[in-house]
């Protein structure tokens, strides 16, 4: 994502990827999260995305858990069944957030962190329950090795 520090809407996405924290890093009007945190869950939206609130910062955020994938809502049933067990686990619960400073944000700006609540990793719970399946692949703002996808043997 490329824009202009005066035309980033820093309330819609408050975190900025690692490539434009060095450049409009210092423009940001709040504190951007490159380490492991604690903070409340205000809110959880579906079955791998929650809202969070931290006494450092004057407005909630939204965080996305980084090793899972749970169905969406609009899938029937298994998406609203997947919200409702991450809402038991951890809503109006305080977590710990674990951020992986080379992979902090998605490809929507949101937030991404692996939530511990009670000592347990909440993605694995969600995984091992079959609420999700582990996200493998995460590595969104990773460029893909053209060499490697491009290799001409794999298409013969």
């Amino acid at each position: 994502m490329v824009f202009f520090a005066d035309e980033h809407d820093f309330k819609k996405y408050p975190e900025l990827s690692n490539n434009d924290l060095s450049t409009f890093g210092f423009v940001s009007p709040h504190p951007q999260i490159e380490n492991d945190f604690v903070a409340l869950v205000v809110r959880v939206h579906d079955g791998d995305t929650v809202t969070l609130r931290v006494d450092w910062r004057d407005f909630d955020f939204p965080l996305r858990l980084a090793s899972i994938d749970a169905p969406e809502l609009n899938t029937g049933t298994r998406g609203q069944e997947a919200k409702a067990f991450l809402q038991g686990l951890i809503e109006d619960e305080i977590v710990e957030v674990r951020i992986n400073p080379a992979n902090r944000v998605d490809k929507y700006g949101r937030l991404l962190g692996d939530i511990i609540s009670v000592g347990q990793n909440v993605g694995e719970l969600m995984v091992t329950f079959g609420y999700a399946l582990p996200f493998t692949r995460r590595l969104e703002g990773e460029l893909p090795d053209a060499n490697k996808e491009l290799n001409m043997r794999k298409w013969f």
